[in-house]
């Protein structure tokens, strides 16, 4: 398919993946531009990364480049190293059959390894939707269309290649996959897809933890987090990979935690726009706070210390997530103290409030506050008081500190007086 048809600029491809493909080609070997950076060039959108996929194996790409590293077990893949960064090159696949060395499914169906090399043309099947089994050649323009790819692109469609079944049982991530794309591309799932997405969902759960934290992080830092996350919803995933949050809002009567989370995706969302960075613990901070804050309150009921009382809660659904997806320690004990710190912002006199207001966590954990007030829970005017706190002038925060400490003096002798006027004497007045 010529550049007359596709209407890809050259100017929008990496210079590296041009070099690294024009050196792999004048060795012999058949080498492309391949999935996500060739559809979104296509859709006129700037590329995250610039993939290749060459007929050259593993071994014989290291030959070719200094800076080349094989890494993967399941994949094997090269990186070429430029810097800190680097090109990801896959050697073209082929399908297993049962006598492949090098290639192994489970009884589910599940592909374990998948080291089975072949030629580009088998190489497009192993791809998994259409509009990824692109391939395009940046040295002479021609664009490899074997699926009708970029069809189901100018028509916004989501199609698996070959049978869904099949294709999901060989990965359940793709469930995810496709649901990311849909959200991230506003494309629509294709019918036959989509009729397997909801009853092979339970498969997720035979995924590693730790490969789902990674898709999480992708599905809900994606920009189109939001969204993404009401697609899991509606097709049922969301049980799989985060029950307590699904169990959360099953329980949510009066929506308060719906109305927290639809904001704090919103706003990643709108921080992603502008180039600001995102916290993976803050997210976990928003996804399992009503079942902690539950099961906090709940102990302190039962005569737990208040503190005590959080860091039990805060164990217990950090252990019970880490069933589903890991929560690396790094951003785990980023959430706790996210979560700890929810107390302290009672406390307005001027001694905690400024060492509070040191504290490295501070800004996570008042962004924490103000989602929870935004929402509808009770702690709009601690909210407020610290939005004024941080904004005052040293002077004027001695101020703020004092008019609260009379405020609560004064209330506190409302009610004594008001439980005096209403109380009998304990003993008859002297005459």
């Amino acid at each position: 398919m010529p550049p007359a048809v596709h209407h890809i600029s050259p100017d929008k491809i990496c210079g590296r993946a041009k070099d690294v493909i024009k050196r792999l080609q004048k060795a012999g070997y058949e080498a492309y531009l391949v999935g996500g950076c060739v559809r979104d060039l296509l859709l006129d959108r700037t590329p995250k990364d610039f993939d290749i996929a060459t007929s050259a194996r593993p071994e014989e790409i290291r030959k070719l480049f200094n800076s080349c590293r094989l890494i993967g077990r399941r994949f094997r893949l090269a990186h070429i190293y430029f810097g800190r960064d680097y090109l990801e090159v896959a050697t073209f696949r082929a399908p297993h059959d049962d006598n492949d060395e090098g290639g192994k499914v489970s009884d589910e169906g599940r592909i374990i390894h998948d080291n089975v090399y072949g030629s580009l043309e088998e190489d497009v099947w192993r791809r998994d939707f259409t509009i990824n089994a692109l391939f395009y050649n940046p040295i002479n323009g021609e664009l490899l269309d074997f699926v009708g790819g970029l069809d189901d692109l100018r028509q916004g469609k989501i199609r698996l290649l070959g049978d869904p079944e099949k294709r999901f049982r060989e990965d359940p991530v793709r469930i995810l996959r496709a649901i990311r794309f849909a959200a991230k591309l506003g494309f629509e799932i294709d019918p036959h897809t989509r009729a397997f997405v909801t009853p092979l969902g339970i498969l997720l759960e035979g995924i590693s933890s730790a490969r789902l934290f990674d898709e999480i992080i992708k599905l809900l830092h994606c920009g189109d987090g939001w969204k993404t996350f009401q697609l899991l919803q509606e097709y049922e995933i969301l049980q799989h990979l985060l029950p307590l949050t699904a169990e959360s809002l099953a329980e949510d009567e009066e929506g308060v935690f719906a109305r927290m989370l639809e904001s704090s995706l919103k706003n990643t969302d709108q921080r992603i726009a502008e180039g600001k960075s995102v916290m993976p613990a803050f997210l976990y901070a928003v996804l399992l706070w009503q079942k902690v804050h539950l099961v906090s309150v709940a102990a302190q009921l039962k005569g737990y210390p208040e503190m005590q009382a959080l860091h039990l809660a805060a164990t217990d659904a950090l252990r019970d997530q880490v069933d589903f997806t890991a929560v690396p320690r790094r951003y785990s004990n980023i959430t706790r103290e996210i979560w700890a710190l929810q107390a302290r912002f009672r406390h307005h006199d001027l001694r905690r409030a400024n060492t509070l207001l040191g504290n490295p966590r501070f800004r996570a954990a008042y962004d924490f506050l103000c989602l929870r007030a935004q929402a509808g829970e009770p702690v709009k005017e601690d909210a407020e008081w610290w939005t004024d706190f941080q904004q005052a002038a040293p002077e004027e925060r001695a101020d703020l500190c004092k008019a609260v400490k009379g405020s609560s003096n004064q209330r506190r002798r409302k009610r004594r007086k008001k439980s005096g006027s209403n109380s009998k004497p304990a003993v008859p007045p002297s005459e």
